[in-house]
């Protein structure tokens, strides 16, 4: 973060200070919500959980060398006292995206969010100095967070924004405002929560609406051409548009697009300067859409045509659990695709998983797709079909009633009823694998985050069969 006193930033937050003996001490180290990552000078904004207050370990961030605690009342140590520590903390969090003048890139979607702003923030980085969203914190307290570990240096600030309501992303891009927004699909995700597509469209397009008119350094938003949805959202903004896909008006676009004998895509990048091939270190068709909506953004920051395929072409995946793959001595391929699910992104990792395993025994081992409300049955049934469509060997459903209609879709649109088999948990698709993998199969493992499927994924990975497993 950029050099604040206690006493400035006091005065941003609108709170009062507390045993602070010299208001001018600054803070010069990263603003943190968990005491265990304090670093001298840094600050701490104590958060109260559903299990845990942060107030309690306020001594203990002091005692790690933080220069205060933000906090709601006062605690015996150098503390600036609030109404509210979210709100203080993107009041904060506004104040330095003003001052630092940093280009803003926000970017949301129904998928593929966390992975293109990877792509985006690697892509950058060969530009210039750039800060992003770490994983997936891009709610109202991980926003914040990464828009104050901007610096002097900093050029471009990636900010990764989810949304589980109407309001969510206007909230957000109200705390730091982009001049660059991306939307890059409106699928199903949450779509429980919203209400239907036409409720997340709605909420998604709250991206481009907070964008500034076009001009001299004006607001540019960047939209999904091959979407009918996103496309649409050009009528709710004053920014500039520029299209991504592979729609022949979109300005960005991909040609001949196939994927290698390991499933990598690659593909002849256009952008309004020329053109280039591309060849990902990535896995799946579908991340040509996130590679162009990354270009999109690097060209509108005036990078080439040959930078940008370069860099894409050298990108790697930096969150951790979205397509790992990993190759036991055995030669058994492990793909930890665990972090997340919704029927968009198990579509895209299941003909990942097709593509990969050519010549090859493919596994699926599939779990919940979370928040999905009255679509439920009728996506995890659609997702167990389209396994057995894709000729995957065998779909291992994991978990309970919604595991359960996966592995039936499957055995209704299989031939001999043994394309699929259900099981109770984790520890039972762990040993089903044990007992029945060869050497050569391809393992596919995914699921909601709350189910926890990255434990299979591990286990295979470990013990005799997995040691000097390489990524």
């Amino acid at each position: 973060m950029i050099a604040l006193s206690l006493a400035e930033i006091a005065e941003i937050v609108g709170g009062q200070s507390h045993d602070i003996p010299d208001p001018a001490t600054p803070v010069t180290g990263p603003v943190v919500i968990d005491s265990r990552a304090v670093e001298p000078g840094s600050l701490f904004a104590a958060f109260r959980g559903d299990r845990v207050d942060g107030h309690d370990y306020a001594e203990q961030a002091v005692a790690a060398g933080a220069a205060a605690v933000l906090a709601t009342r006062p605690l015996g140590v150098p503390a600036i006292v609030v109404d509210d520590v979210q709100s203080a903390l993107g009041r904060l969090a506004r104040f330095v995206v003003e001052r630092l003048g940093t280009k803003v890139v926000a970017l949301t979607g129904s998928a593929g969010k966390t992975s293109t702003k990877d792509l985006i923030a690697q892509v950058l980085q060969r530009k210039g100095p750039t800060v992003w969203t770490p994983g997936s914190l891009n709610n109202e307290i991980g926003l914040p967070l990464t828009a104050l570990r901007a610096t002097e240096e900093t050029e471009h600030l990636v900010l990764e924004m989810g949304a589980r309501g109407i309001g969510h992303i206007r909230y957000l891009t109200e705390l730091t405002p982009p001049r660059i927004g991306l939307v890059l699909n409106v699928g199903t995700a949450h779509i429980g929560e919203f209400g239907g597509r036409e409720q997340i469209a709605q909420a998604k397009g709250e991206m481009v609406e907070s964008l500034p008119p076009a001009g001299e350094d004006g607001g540019v938003a960047v939209l999904n051409a091959d979407d009918p949805l996103v496309r649409a959202m050009a009528s709710r903004t004053k920014a500039r548009v520029l299209l991504f896909g592979e729609a022949d008006d979109a300005a960005v676009r991909a040609e001949n697009v196939r994927l290698t004998e390991l499933g990598q895509p690659t593909f002849t990048l256009h952008t309004p300067t020329g053109c280039s091939d591309v060849t990902m270190r990535l896995y799946g068709e579908h991340h040509v859409s996130n590679a162009l909506a990354a270009a999109a953004v690097a060209h509108e920051l005036d990078m080439s045509a040959s930078e940008i395929a370069l860099a894409l072409s050298e990108a790697d995946t930096l969150s951790r659990w979205r397509m790992e793959v990993t190759e036991r001595p055995d030669g058994v391929t492990v793909v930890n695709d665990a972090y997340n699910a919704n029927p968009e992104s198990m579509r895209a990792a299941l003909r990942a998983l097709a593509a990969m395993g050519k010549g090859r025994r493919t596994w699926a081992v599939l779990g919940q797709m979370a928040e999905l409300g009255d679509e439920a049955l009728v996506e995890h049934d659609a997702v167990g079909r389209l396994a057995v469509r894709l000729n995957v060997g065998k779909l291992v459903a994991v978990g309970g009633r919604e595991a359960s209609w996966l592995q039936l879709g499957a055995y209704n649109e299989g031939s001999w009823g043994e394309e699929s088999v259900h099981v109770s948990d984790a520890q039972a698709a762990v040993d089903l694998l044990r007992r029945e993998l060869r050497p050569g199969d391809v393992v596919l493992v995914k699921a909601s985050r709350s189910v926890g499927l990255e434990r299979i994924a591990q286990a295979l990975l470990e013990g005799p069969e997995g040691e000097g497993a390489v990524r």
